[in-house]
Protein backbone atom coordinates (compact mmCIF):
# COMPACT_ATOMS: atom_id res chain seq x y z
CA UNK A 1 0.00 0.00 0.00
CA UNK A 2 1.38 3.39 -1.01
CA UNK A 3 1.83 5.89 1.80
CA UNK A 4 1.07 9.44 0.69
CA UNK A 5 1.56 12.65 2.65
CA UNK A 6 -0.95 15.34 1.77
CA UNK A 7 0.35 18.82 2.61
CA UNK A 8 -2.42 21.40 2.48
CA UNK A 9 -1.56 25.06 1.99
CA UNK A 10 -5.01 26.55 1.38
CA UNK A 11 -6.17 27.92 -1.96
CA UNK A 12 -9.50 27.66 -3.73
CA UNK A 13 -9.55 23.88 -3.36
CA UNK A 14 -9.86 24.25 0.44
CA UNK A 15 -11.99 27.40 0.45
CA UNK A 16 -15.35 28.02 2.04
CA UNK A 17 -17.76 30.91 1.65
CA UNK A 18 -17.58 33.89 3.99
CA UNK A 19 -18.87 37.44 4.17
CA UNK A 20 -15.59 38.53 2.58
CA UNK A 21 -15.73 36.05 -0.28
CA UNK A 22 -14.02 32.67 -0.63
CA UNK A 23 -11.36 31.98 2.01
CA UNK A 24 -9.36 28.80 2.74
CA UNK A 25 -11.04 27.04 5.64
CA UNK A 26 -11.34 23.24 5.33
CA UNK A 27 -9.91 21.34 8.28
CA UNK A 28 -7.52 18.41 7.85
CA UNK A 29 -10.33 15.96 8.58
CA UNK A 30 -12.66 17.62 6.06
CA UNK A 31 -9.95 17.75 3.41
CA UNK A 32 -8.82 14.18 3.90
CA UNK A 33 -12.30 12.77 3.31
CA UNK A 34 -12.02 13.85 -0.32
CA UNK A 35 -8.82 11.85 -0.67
CA UNK A 36 -10.46 8.48 0.03
CA UNK A 37 -10.58 7.20 -3.53
CA UNK A 38 -9.07 3.85 -2.67
CA UNK A 39 -9.80 0.86 -4.82
CA UNK A 40 -9.00 -2.82 -4.40
CA UNK A 41 -6.27 -2.80 -7.05
CA UNK A 42 -4.27 0.14 -5.70
CA UNK A 43 -5.23 1.17 -2.16
CA UNK A 44 -3.46 4.15 -0.67
CA UNK A 45 -2.90 5.41 2.85
CA UNK A 46 -3.20 9.20 2.96
CA UNK A 47 -2.00 11.29 5.89
CA UNK A 48 -3.14 14.92 5.83
CA UNK A 49 -1.24 17.79 7.38
CA UNK A 50 -2.27 21.44 7.09
CA UNK A 51 0.88 23.52 6.71
CA UNK A 52 -0.96 26.81 6.18
CA UNK A 53 -4.33 28.12 5.07
CA UNK A 54 -3.47 30.77 2.51
CA UNK A 55 -4.97 32.26 -0.55
CA UNK A 56 -2.00 31.66 -2.84
CA UNK A 57 -1.88 35.39 -3.59
CA UNK A 58 -0.39 35.65 -0.08
CA UNK A 59 2.23 32.95 -0.73
CA UNK A 60 5.80 34.12 -0.05
CA UNK A 61 9.27 32.64 -0.71
CA UNK A 62 9.48 31.78 2.99
CA UNK A 63 6.42 29.57 2.47
CA UNK A 64 8.17 27.73 -0.37
CA UNK A 65 10.91 26.91 2.13
CA UNK A 66 8.34 25.71 4.67
CA UNK A 67 6.82 23.34 2.11
CA UNK A 68 10.22 22.04 1.01
CA UNK A 69 11.31 21.41 4.58
CA UNK A 70 8.07 19.57 5.38
CA UNK A 71 8.77 17.20 2.49
CA UNK A 72 12.42 16.74 3.49
CA UNK A 73 11.54 15.92 7.11
CA UNK A 74 9.16 13.15 5.99
CA UNK A 75 10.99 12.09 2.83
CA UNK A 76 11.84 8.61 4.11
CA UNK A 77 8.41 8.06 5.67
CA UNK A 78 6.24 8.31 2.56
CA UNK A 79 6.18 7.07 -1.01
CA UNK A 80 4.94 10.33 -2.48
CA UNK A 81 3.69 13.79 -1.62
CA UNK A 82 0.66 15.81 -2.72
CA UNK A 83 0.48 19.54 -2.11
CA UNK A 84 -2.88 21.26 -2.42
CA UNK A 85 -2.30 24.85 -3.41
CA UNK A 86 -4.07 27.92 -4.76
CA UNK A 87 -3.78 28.25 -8.51
CA UNK A 88 -2.66 31.88 -8.77
CA UNK A 89 0.94 31.27 -7.67
CA UNK A 90 1.09 27.49 -7.99
CA UNK A 91 3.52 27.74 -10.93
CA UNK A 92 6.00 29.74 -8.85
CA UNK A 93 5.82 27.22 -5.99
CA UNK A 94 6.23 24.19 -8.24
CA UNK A 95 9.31 25.75 -9.85
CA UNK A 96 10.79 26.79 -6.50
CA UNK A 97 10.40 23.27 -5.13
CA UNK A 98 12.07 21.90 -8.27
CA UNK A 99 15.22 23.86 -7.39
CA UNK A 100 15.19 23.31 -3.63
CA UNK A 101 14.38 19.58 -3.67
CA UNK A 102 17.27 17.98 -5.51
CA UNK A 103 17.56 14.41 -6.80
CA UNK A 104 13.97 13.49 -6.05
CA UNK A 105 13.32 9.77 -6.31
CA UNK A 106 9.63 10.17 -5.49
CA UNK A 107 6.79 12.22 -6.97
CA UNK A 108 5.95 15.58 -5.44
CA UNK A 109 2.62 16.66 -6.91
CA UNK A 110 0.94 20.04 -6.76
CA UNK A 111 -2.74 20.35 -7.51
CA UNK A 112 -5.63 22.66 -6.81
CA UNK A 113 -8.89 23.71 -8.40
CA UNK A 114 -10.81 26.55 -9.92
CA UNK A 115 -13.87 25.76 -7.77
CA UNK A 116 -13.78 24.66 -4.08
CA UNK A 117 -13.96 20.98 -3.17
CA UNK A 118 -17.08 21.50 -1.09
CA UNK A 119 -19.11 22.90 -4.01
CA UNK A 120 -21.49 20.60 -5.87
CA UNK A 121 -20.06 21.44 -9.28
CA UNK A 122 -16.29 21.48 -9.04
CA UNK A 123 -13.13 20.44 -10.87
CA UNK A 124 -11.44 19.69 -7.53
CA UNK A 125 -12.62 16.09 -7.20
CA UNK A 126 -11.18 15.10 -10.58
CA UNK A 127 -7.90 16.82 -9.78
CA UNK A 128 -7.75 15.01 -6.42
CA UNK A 129 -8.37 11.63 -8.06
CA UNK A 130 -5.78 12.32 -10.74
CA UNK A 131 -3.20 13.47 -8.19
CA UNK A 132 -3.77 10.32 -6.11
CA UNK A 133 -3.35 8.15 -9.19
CA UNK A 134 -0.15 9.84 -10.32
CA UNK A 135 1.20 9.72 -6.77
CA UNK A 136 1.36 5.94 -7.16
CA UNK A 137 3.68 6.13 -10.18
CA UNK A 138 7.30 5.01 -9.96
CA UNK A 139 8.73 8.40 -10.89
CA UNK A 140 10.73 11.21 -9.34
CA UNK A 141 10.35 14.96 -9.60
CA UNK A 142 8.00 17.85 -9.04
CA UNK A 143 4.81 17.81 -11.10
CA UNK A 144 1.62 19.80 -11.52
CA UNK A 145 -1.49 17.66 -12.01
CA UNK A 146 -4.47 19.63 -13.25
CA UNK A 147 -7.44 18.91 -15.52
CA UNK A 148 -6.08 15.55 -16.61
CA UNK A 149 -2.66 16.91 -17.52
CA UNK A 150 0.69 16.27 -15.89
CA UNK A 151 3.21 19.11 -16.25
CA UNK A 152 6.83 19.14 -15.16
CA UNK A 153 7.16 21.56 -12.24
CA UNK A 154 9.27 24.19 -14.00
CA UNK A 155 6.96 24.61 -17.00
CA UNK A 156 3.50 25.15 -15.52
CA UNK A 157 1.88 28.53 -16.19
CA UNK A 158 -1.65 29.56 -15.31
CA UNK A 159 -3.16 31.19 -18.38
CA UNK A 160 -6.90 31.05 -17.60
CA UNK A 161 -8.72 32.50 -14.60
CA UNK A 162 -11.98 30.51 -14.67
CA UNK A 163 -11.76 27.52 -17.01
CA UNK A 164 -10.91 24.12 -15.60
CA UNK A 165 -7.94 23.81 -17.98
CA UNK A 166 -6.20 26.66 -16.19
CA UNK A 167 -2.61 25.52 -16.75
CA UNK A 168 -0.47 24.95 -19.81
CA UNK A 169 2.99 23.47 -20.17
CA UNK A 170 4.93 26.29 -21.80
CA UNK A 171 7.69 25.47 -24.30
CA UNK A 172 7.79 21.85 -23.19
CA UNK A 173 5.63 18.76 -23.79
CA UNK A 174 3.21 17.52 -21.16
CA UNK A 175 4.59 14.65 -19.11
CA UNK A 176 1.38 12.65 -19.31
CA UNK A 177 -2.37 12.74 -19.54
CA UNK A 178 -4.77 11.02 -17.16
CA UNK A 179 -7.94 9.54 -18.62
CA UNK A 180 -10.29 7.02 -17.01
CA UNK A 181 -7.87 6.36 -14.17
CA UNK A 182 -5.08 5.59 -16.63
CA UNK A 183 -1.77 7.45 -16.93
CA UNK A 184 -0.59 7.83 -20.52
CA UNK A 185 2.97 9.13 -20.77
CA UNK A 186 4.28 11.39 -23.52
CA UNK A 187 7.74 11.25 -21.98
CA UNK A 188 9.05 10.14 -18.60
CA UNK A 189 11.77 11.84 -16.54
CA UNK A 190 14.62 9.53 -15.67
CA UNK A 191 14.85 8.57 -12.02
CA UNK A 192 18.13 9.52 -10.41
CA UNK A 193 20.30 7.26 -8.30
CA UNK A 194 21.79 10.24 -6.48
CA UNK A 195 20.80 10.77 -2.84
CA UNK A 196 18.01 13.22 -2.14
CA UNK A 197 19.15 16.64 -0.95
CA UNK A 198 17.45 19.86 0.07
CA UNK A 199 18.87 23.34 -0.38
CA UNK A 200 16.52 26.13 0.62
CA UNK A 201 18.89 29.10 0.59
CA UNK A 202 16.99 31.88 -1.18
CA UNK A 203 17.52 35.59 -1.70
CA UNK A 204 14.10 37.15 -2.18
CA UNK A 205 15.52 40.55 -3.15
CA UNK A 206 14.51 40.16 -6.80
CA UNK A 207 12.54 42.76 -8.77
CA UNK A 208 10.36 42.01 -11.80
CA UNK A 209 10.06 44.82 -14.36
CA UNK A 210 7.76 44.56 -17.35
CA UNK A 211 8.93 46.95 -20.04
CA UNK A 212 6.54 49.22 -21.90
CA UNK A 213 7.12 52.10 -24.33
CA UNK A 214 8.00 55.09 -22.15
CA UNK A 215 9.45 53.34 -19.10
CA UNK A 216 11.56 55.80 -17.09
CA UNK A 217 15.22 54.75 -16.74
CA UNK A 218 15.23 56.18 -13.21
CA UNK A 219 13.36 53.08 -12.02
CA UNK A 220 16.74 51.35 -12.08
CA UNK A 221 18.07 53.73 -9.41
CA UNK A 222 15.41 52.36 -7.07
CA UNK A 223 16.30 48.81 -8.05
CA UNK A 224 20.00 49.43 -7.46
CA UNK A 225 19.31 50.64 -3.91
CA UNK A 226 16.91 47.90 -2.88
CA UNK A 227 17.50 44.66 -4.81
CA UNK A 228 20.21 42.15 -5.66
CA UNK A 229 18.63 40.97 -8.88
CA UNK A 230 16.17 42.14 -11.50
CA UNK A 231 14.22 40.25 -14.15
CA UNK A 232 13.36 42.47 -17.10
CA UNK A 233 10.47 41.21 -19.20
CA UNK A 234 11.41 42.84 -22.48
CA UNK A 235 9.75 42.81 -25.88
CA UNK A 236 9.92 39.99 -28.40
CA UNK A 237 13.40 38.50 -28.54
CA UNK A 238 14.67 40.48 -25.59
CA UNK A 239 15.83 43.88 -26.77
CA UNK A 240 16.09 47.03 -24.65
CA UNK A 241 15.37 50.56 -25.91
CA UNK A 242 18.45 52.73 -26.47
CA UNK A 243 16.79 55.69 -28.22
CA UNK A 244 14.78 58.33 -26.39
CA UNK A 245 14.58 56.86 -22.89
CA UNK A 246 17.82 54.93 -23.12
CA UNK A 247 17.98 52.07 -20.60
CA UNK A 248 21.47 50.82 -21.43
CA UNK A 249 23.48 53.19 -19.18
CA UNK A 250 21.39 52.09 -16.20
CA UNK A 251 21.86 48.42 -17.08
CA UNK A 252 25.60 49.06 -17.18
CA UNK A 253 25.45 50.65 -13.72
CA UNK A 254 23.58 47.70 -12.25
CA UNK A 255 25.97 45.10 -13.61
CA UNK A 256 29.00 47.10 -12.49
CA UNK A 257 27.85 47.01 -8.86
CA UNK A 258 27.17 43.28 -9.03
CA UNK A 259 23.39 43.26 -9.38
CA UNK A 260 22.14 40.30 -11.40
CA UNK A 261 20.28 41.51 -14.50
CA UNK A 262 18.22 38.88 -16.29
CA UNK A 263 16.53 39.73 -19.57
CA UNK A 264 13.45 37.73 -20.45
CA UNK A 265 10.55 38.25 -22.82
CA UNK A 266 6.88 39.11 -22.45
CA UNK A 267 6.07 36.55 -25.14
CA UNK A 268 4.82 33.37 -23.51
CA UNK A 269 6.03 30.92 -26.11
CA UNK A 270 9.21 30.13 -28.06
CA UNK A 271 11.65 31.98 -25.81
CA UNK A 272 14.00 34.84 -26.66
CA UNK A 273 17.12 35.32 -28.76
CA UNK A 274 18.86 38.45 -27.53
CA UNK A 275 21.52 38.27 -30.24
CA UNK A 276 19.07 38.49 -33.14
CA UNK A 277 18.54 42.27 -33.25
CA UNK A 278 20.69 45.31 -32.56
CA UNK A 279 18.50 46.25 -29.58
CA UNK A 280 19.40 42.93 -28.01
CA UNK A 281 23.09 42.79 -28.93
CA UNK A 282 23.74 46.20 -27.38
CA UNK A 283 22.31 44.95 -24.09
CA UNK A 284 24.26 41.70 -24.36
CA UNK A 285 27.51 43.68 -24.24
CA UNK A 286 27.03 43.85 -20.49
CA UNK A 287 27.21 40.95 -18.05
CA UNK A 288 23.53 40.07 -18.31
CA UNK A 289 21.73 36.77 -17.83
CA UNK A 290 19.38 35.48 -20.53
CA UNK A 291 16.25 33.45 -19.94
CA UNK A 292 16.16 31.36 -23.11
CA UNK A 293 12.74 29.71 -23.12
CA UNK A 294 12.22 29.70 -19.35
CA UNK A 295 8.94 31.19 -18.15
CA UNK A 296 8.63 33.92 -15.52
CA UNK A 297 7.23 31.50 -12.93
CA UNK A 298 10.51 29.57 -13.13
CA UNK A 299 12.91 32.48 -13.69
CA UNK A 300 11.92 34.36 -10.52
CA UNK A 301 12.48 31.50 -8.02
CA UNK A 302 15.51 30.28 -9.97
CA UNK A 303 17.20 33.68 -9.70
CA UNK A 304 16.29 33.85 -5.99
CA UNK A 305 17.77 30.40 -5.52
CA UNK A 306 20.90 31.21 -7.54
CA UNK A 307 21.48 34.36 -5.50
CA UNK A 308 21.15 32.22 -2.38
CA UNK A 309 23.83 29.84 -3.68
CA UNK A 310 26.42 32.26 -5.05
CA UNK A 311 27.80 35.75 -4.44
CA UNK A 312 29.70 36.32 -7.67
CA UNK A 313 27.75 37.49 -10.76
CA UNK A 314 29.50 34.92 -12.99
CA UNK A 315 28.40 32.09 -10.70
CA UNK A 316 24.82 33.37 -10.55
CA UNK A 317 24.76 33.61 -14.36
CA UNK A 318 26.08 30.08 -14.72
CA UNK A 319 23.46 28.65 -12.36
CA UNK A 320 20.54 30.43 -14.03
CA UNK A 321 21.65 29.61 -17.57
CA UNK A 322 22.17 25.91 -16.77
CA UNK A 323 19.12 23.67 -17.35
CA UNK A 324 17.63 22.31 -14.13
CA UNK A 325 14.61 20.01 -14.02
CA UNK A 326 13.75 20.66 -17.69
CA UNK A 327 13.34 24.41 -17.15
CA UNK A 328 15.54 25.38 -20.11
CA UNK A 329 15.73 23.69 -23.49
CA UNK A 330 19.12 22.40 -24.59
CA UNK A 331 19.49 24.91 -27.45
CA UNK A 332 19.85 27.71 -24.86
CA UNK A 333 22.24 25.81 -22.61
CA UNK A 334 25.27 28.04 -22.00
Amino acid sequence: MKKILLLATGGTIASVTSDDGLVPGLSATELRQYFQYNNDDSPVDVTCKILMNKDSTNMQPENWVEIAEAIAVHYDDYDSFIITHGTDTLGYTSAALSYMLQNLGKPVILTGSQVPLSFKKTDAKKNVRDALLFAQENIGGVFVVFDGRVIIGTRAVKIRTKSYDAFESINYPYVASINNQTVEYYWKPEKTDKPFQIDTKLCAEVFLLKLYPGVNPDIFDFIKMNYKGVVIESFGNGGLPFEGRNLLPKIKELTEVGIAVLISTQCLEEGQDIYLYEVGRKAANYNIIVSGDMNTEAVIPKLMWALGQANQPKEVKQIVETPICCDLSEEWDS
